[in-house]
């Protein structure tokens, strides 16, 4: 899908949208990033390094060249800039490096090979001990960074396209050798931004940011067909100091979700999402606007969502662990959020998602602290809301205001549901359960 589609589809989708009552203002408009990158000291084209954009040529080798040359040149001022100019570069991976940004001119496709066989595999993380789909290593992202410091991957709305439909195939199939790539993911790397951008079909989750910190990602727009399996919109891993602000999200699973590592292997690496920002997030998909976990076994906490906009989603705001992750979810306030078209508006869980071996500590149990969703609207919505904690477990300091939420056309909307929690509710349509029927609450409720 060419890039220009892809914006007239987020313009359609926000048109939409502006047809429902919005939530109360927020006052000035708040952002993380709305600068250019930083002027580099030198500049670089990867037609330069024998690159060719005509959609047949295979160009790894030559951006691998052109990342090698920059990397030679970290102590070049300013750093370097990698540009790819208007044409289709047909490419497997490649790694990047610090000090650098990627840009994509209008008009340029990054697109991925869909020679699988030429996709290397790398180690699992460390947080989860095996690759996320199935056990051992899994395939590298189409555009990979480990160790990056100062690194700007951005552009005039180019596209990053990762023909994903042969990976969703292989896994319907049931003939995936091994964990399916994304297309960008960067590990244990600091000061990022991921802005102005298409990214389109890929293979598995589209942006994952993992162990990383001071992470900005900014006005993308986000596409994949709703049918297409675990195709994440952005999915924010053991990372901490991150904004994610005005995209607009199609995809086949969650729009965003916040996660930390998976069971006895998030437990042990221990390391939280933490210090996050979500605002203006406009999209559709047939599970989760905004969500936290599954995978929290590491923790999550002082997460704040705003300024959401959800059209035919499974569920609007999605809290879901399971037995056996242990972890915490803490802090975390969702607010301002708009939805047409749900099967629960809110969901809160403690029986969802896999395990990564069948030996998995069901002892390991789940804490959620400080869950807050207030000024929520929503019309064409089956189901209120599912609110089920674990027995033996705290999932407690639920708090919900100002929120209403409508059935579709002249029918009833299905009632809270809940269990095993504790909380308070305020300013609710339909009436909340008994569980979270206080108008008063301590702590974080007040």
């Amino acid at each position: 899908m060419p890039p220009t589609l892809g914006l007239l589809l987020a313009a359609a989708a926000a048109v939409l949208l502006l047809l429902l009552p919005p939530p109360p203002s927020a006052g000035a408009q708040e952002t993380c990033w709305s600068g250019p990158a930083p002027r580099r000291g030198a500049w670089m084209s990867v037609a330069s390094f024998g690159a060719r954009g005509d959609g047949q040529t295979l160009n790894t080798g030559a951006f691998a060249r052109a990342v090698a040359r920059i990397a030679r040149r970290r102590g070049a001022r300013g750093g370097t800039l990698l540009y790819v100019p208007p044409g289709v570069w047909l490419t497997g991976p490649f790694n990047l490096t610090s000090h650098m940004t990627l840009f994509l001119a209008r008009g340029a496709i990054v697109r991925a090979t869909q020679d699988t066989s030429s996709w290397p595999l790398i180690d699992p993380l460390p947080s989860y001990g095996r690759g996320r789909e199935l056990p051992g290593g899994r395939y590298m992202s189409l555009i990979h960074g480990h160790g990056l410091q100062d690194v700007f991957i951005t552009g005039e709305n180019g596209t990053i396209d990762g023909q994903g439909g042969v990976w969703w195939d292989m896994w319907k199939k049931r003939t995936l050798p091994f964990t399916r790539p994304h297309l960008l993911e960067l590990m244990y790397s600091t000061d990022v931004v991921v802005s102005n951008l298409v990214f389109q079909d890929s293979p598995f989750w589209n942006i994952h940011p993992v162990y990383c910190s001071n992470v900005v990602i900014a006005n993308l727009t986000v596409l994949a067909p709703h049918d297409s399996p675990n195709t994440d919109g952005i999915d924010l891993d053991s990372s901490s100091n991150v904004c994610v602000e005005d995209c607009y999200i199609s995809a086949g699973d969650d729009l965003i979700s916040i996660k930390s590592g998976w069971d006895e292997y998030g437990v042990a690496f221990g390391r939280p999402s933490s210090g996050i920002t979500v605002r203006r997030i406009t999209g559709s998909g047939p599970f989760a606007g905004f969500a936290v976990g599954s995978e929290t076994s590491g923790g999550v906490e002082d997460v704040v969502a705003e300024h959401l906009s959800f059209s035919g989603v499974g569920v609007g705001v999605h809290v879901k662990t399971n037995s056996g992750r242990g972890g915490f979810i803490r802090n975390v306030t969702v607010s301002q959020v708009t939805l047409d078209g749900a099967r629960y508006g809110l969901r809160i869980a403690g029986d969802v998602g896999g395990h990564p071996g069948a030996s998995y500590n069901a002892s390991l149990l789940p804490v959620i602290d400080g869950v807050a969703v207030r000024n929520v609207w929503g019309r064409n919505v089956r189901q209120a809301g599912l609110i089920r904690g674990i027995r033996d477990s705290v999932f407690s300091n639920i708090c919900l205001s100002n929120v209403k939420l409508y059935g579709i056309g002249s029918d009833s909307i299905g009632p809270w549901r809940c269990r095993a929690v504790s909380g308070s509710a305020l300013d609710v349509q339909p009436s909340p359960c008994a569980e979270l029927a206080s108008t008063s609450g301590t702590g974080f409720c007040t």
